[in-house]
């Protein structure tokens, strides 16, 4: 009975980061700007990672392959949004400015 829940569980968990890996994609189309895009991206991104990871745990089990997952969300989790970070910073120095900073000076 446990295993059923636990797999149920686990499951339900992959399948809500798929999704939000797929509104991600959708984010990107749709917004509409740079900043918006990779904030977009970022976001569900990480989440759907961590959820995704998080629904492999349960069906590994406690053991080594579930360790190997935690150092993965952990790299994760530190490269993800340092690299968002850092395009958003170059995009800024390059001149390229938000809509929203536009749109106050009108």
């Amino acid at each position: 009975m446990l295993s059923w829940i636990a797999d149920m569980a686990s499951w339900a968990l992959i399948v809500a980061g798929a999704l939000a890996c797929v509104i991600s994609g959708f984010g990107m189309l749709r917004m509409p700007d740079l900043f918006a895009r990779i904030h977009a991206a970022s976001v569900a991104d990480t989440g759907g990672m961590l959820l995704i990871l998080t629904g492999l745990m349960i069906q590994a089990g406690f053991g080594l392959t579930t360790a190997r997952l935690v150092l993965i969300v952990v790299f994760l989790l530190i490269t993800g949004p340092t690299a968002t970070h850092a395009l958003a910073r170059a995009a800024r120095q390059d001149g390229l400015k938000p809509d929203s900073e536009e749109d106050t000076r009108r």
